[in-house]
Formats: C-alpha cells, structure tokens, sequence
C-alpha cells in the first residue's frame, strides 16, 4: 500500500518554468499504481507542464489537493511500449465516468510519468 489516495479526482504537479525558474502548478486527472503516477496530456509536447519537466524533471506532486502533503518525483515522457499502455488504461478506467468522449485523447494525448518519491518536509 503506497499511502496515496489513487481515487482522488485530480493531482497538481508542480514544475519550475523552463525560462523563469519559477513554480508553476496544473491541476490534472491522474492514474496511479505503486509509487508511479500517471497522466495524459491532450496537448502533448506543448503542454507546458510537459515542456518544464523535459527541462528539468524534479517536479513536485500533490494528490486530490493543493494543500496535501508535496512529494518529490522524477518526470519523463513515455514511449510506446508498456508503460505508455498501462498509462492509458489507468486513466481510461478511471475516468470513464466523465461526461465526455475520451477515446480519442485516450489514443493520442502524450503520457507522462512521474515516480514518486518521499514527502516533503
């Protein structure tokens, strides 16, 4: 048992803007298995979220609030292949539900995971 609350509607990742440095936070739905946490972004690679953490890929994560306890991770972009599939099966199955139509951004948004590590001071 990880700890982390997996059924949360939504996580706010953190990033240090690529240009500024400063902090920059995206509320954003989430899948999460162990320690790895996952998203899609329907923006793909120019989401700015995703353009920080290919600049720098500390990030910090915060799950189902603003004000919940911050947790270092480790961002990277996948690829095809396994992870990128339980990425998306992750997040299909948990926000099917929603009232909308996510079978195409289940295709083609960009997954992105982020390994969590421990909370912040």
């Amino acid at each position: 048992m990880t700890g982390f609350d997996g059924a949360a509607d939504y996580c706010y990742i953190t990033t240090a803007g690529r240009v500024t440095g400063r902090p920059h936070t995206v509320e954003i739905w989430f899948g999460l298995q162990g320690r790895m946490l996952y998203v899609l972004a329907g923006s793909g690679h120019r989401a700015d979220f995703v353009r920080n953490a290919k600049k720098a890929p500390e990030v910090t994560v915060r799950i189902g609030s603003r004000r919940a306890p911050a947790l270092r991770a480790t961002a990277r972009v996948l690829t095809a292949g396994r992870d990128d599939l339980l990425a998306r099966r992750l997040l299909l199955e948990k926000y099917a539900g929603a009232d909308a139509d996510l079978d195409e951004w289940g295709r083609t948004a960009l997954a992105v995971a982020f390994d969590l590590g421990p909370a912040e001071g």
